[in-house]
């Protein structure tokens, strides 16, 4: 049939992929990848041999199929990147958070029993900006109500005053904090419970995991469970004298006292600690008593695991340029010759001017890539993550005995959908000979493959089916939180 006459190349597409009957494969692939907004292209083959005969019992090339290649979902973090993606990896998050309060997840359910809080560390002030709240009344220092949505909230009142430098070196020095405040942590325990460090390893454990919030300002706070368990984790129980009450005060006493000394000689000495506003709940049983629950918290806490600092008005993409990597200078092949950057006319990097964010943002994007260049302050790589305003760090993180992981988790995932594809015909696999009688050895498989980057993105066609699908996956999701809302309801 000829299409000629139809002006959409996407529709022109699909219409093609319908008469030679390979639309249902092509939108399986789209479907496959979930309707990733940037899926990496794939060309190349697999087989899965039986590793004693020999045999090929599965195998796969994108050779046969229509397009000549499959798509794999980019698995970005970020909404605003990617919805489904980031939808998924929220998904995974609350999964790991919550294995740590209720158990689950290969995590004993005994860890439900152990004394939890929940934790929040803010940073301190580096300057007078609106609010909704001064002096924990409603209303802000500039005498105006703001609206949630006001623009002007988390901005300075008087930006000549406002301490940019600062504000960018704590988001920088956030993740030392942090982990220099669960050092303390353990410090204090030990001192409230009269016993040494060493002694205090030997009985108790402290677990962790936390995420990173930015404020409307642009720093960054961050939202942690805070868990006490046996000298080998969940799996053991702590002492009855480690109480969440005990465990509340050692975490106010540590996020009070724990500081950071940063030292440049153009700065001078500057030391950062966590701001006043800190607050510590404990996490009680899901008592229908309105207190804090287990659930509450992991859905709290996984909701802030896809948002960046684009969530706050900034940008999701590196301000450094990709040709020159910031320097401003490119050399020319086979020759020492240095010329400026093409790309960003020796800047280095974006035109400040052409970021879609507001003044507060752009300075503190601007103060990022000025320190970026002093020598001291090398090791941050500040004008690398100037998009992030300075954080450099991981957004969700965990200690290594808290609850699963996430490899752990897309394992599992990946496992169940192989089990739900055709099963695999080993049944007349040749045993070993030397297999004890009776007790057949399970075959075993080898997996060889070869793959080809080909690019990222979609064609015109598998464009329009993507937005299809992740139009079903929202609508899918909206109607699950709404049957689950209606559950809560009923049972109240």
């Amino acid at each position: 049939m000829d299409l000629s006459h139809v002006a959409s190349p996407a529709l022109r597409e699909l219409l093609t992929h319908l008469n030679d009957g390979t639309f249902d494969a092509v939108r399986h692939g789209v479907e496959q990848a979930r309707g990733c907004t940037a899926p990496i292209q794939l060309a190349g083959w697999t087989e899965t041999v039986h590793a004693v005969t020999g045999r090929a019992l599965r195998s796969f090339n994108t050779a046969d199929t229509p397009t000549g290649r499959i798509l794999i979902a980019c698995n970005n973090r970020r909404a605003s990147r990617c919805p489904s993606c980031a939808r998924l990896y929220a998904g995974d998050t609350y999964q790991l958070i919550r294995a740590g309060v209720v158990g689950g997840k290969n995590t004993p359910e005994q860890v439900r029993t152990h004394p939890r809080v929940f934790a929040t560390l803010t940073a301190p002030s580096f300057g007078t900006v609106h609010g909704r709240v001064w002096r924990n009344r409603p209303g802000c220092v500039c005498g105006t109500h703001h609206a949630d949505d006001d623009p002007v909230l988390g901005t300075p009142l008087h930006p000549s005053r406002y301490d940019y430098t600062g504000s960018v070196l704590f988001n920088a020095h956030a993740g030392q904090l942090w982990g220099r405040f669960t050092t303390y942590l353990r410090r204090y325990l030990a001192r409230l419970l009269h016993m040494t460090q060493k002694d205090l390893a030997a009985e108790l454990r402290v677990s962790f995991a936390k995420v990173a919030e930015y404020q409307k300002r642009g720093v960054v706070h961050y939202h942690a469970i805070i868990r006490l368990d046996g000298p080998d984790g969940g799996t053991t129980p702590p002492p009855d004298y480690a109480t969440a009450a005990l465990l509340a005060k050692a975490v106010k006493l540590a996020a009070r006292h724990v500081t950071l000394t940063v030292h440049a000689t153009q700065l001078g000495e500057r030391t950062f600690k966590w701001g006043r506003q800190i607050d510590v709940r404990q996490i009680a049983a899901d008592d229908g008593k309105g207190r804090l629950t287990a659930e509450a918290v992991a859905g709290y806490i996984a909701k802030y695991a896809t948002k960046g600092a684009e969530d706050s008005g900034m940008v999701d993409r590196p301000v450094r340029c990709g040709t020159c990597k910031g320097t401003g200078t490119t050399t020319t092949p086979h020759d020492d010759v240095t010329d400026p950057c093409d790309a960003c006319t020796g800047t280095g990097r974006e035109a400040l001017t052409d970021l879609p964010v507001d003044t507060h943002v752009r300075q503190m994007i601007r103060t990022c890539w000025d320190l970026g260049a002093v020598p001291e302050l090398d090791g941050l790589n500040l004008r690398k993550w100037a998009h992030m305003l300075g954080f450099r760090g991981h957004f969700s993180t965990k200690s290594r005995r808290y609850s699963t992981t996430l490899g752990a988790l897309r394992e599992e995932r990946r496992a169940w959908r192989q089990a739900q594809r055709e099963p695999l015909e080993l049944e007349d696999c040749e045993q070993p000979a030397d297999a004890a009688d009776g007790q057949a050895e399970e075959p075993t498989t080898l997996v060889v493959s070869d793959w080809t980057f080909l690019g990222i993105g979609y064609t015109p066609g598998e464009q329009l089916l993507a937005a299809q699908v992740r139009h079903e996956r929202q609508q899918a999701h909206e109607q699950k939180q709404r049957t689950k809302t209606e559950g809560e309801l009923w049972q109240s």
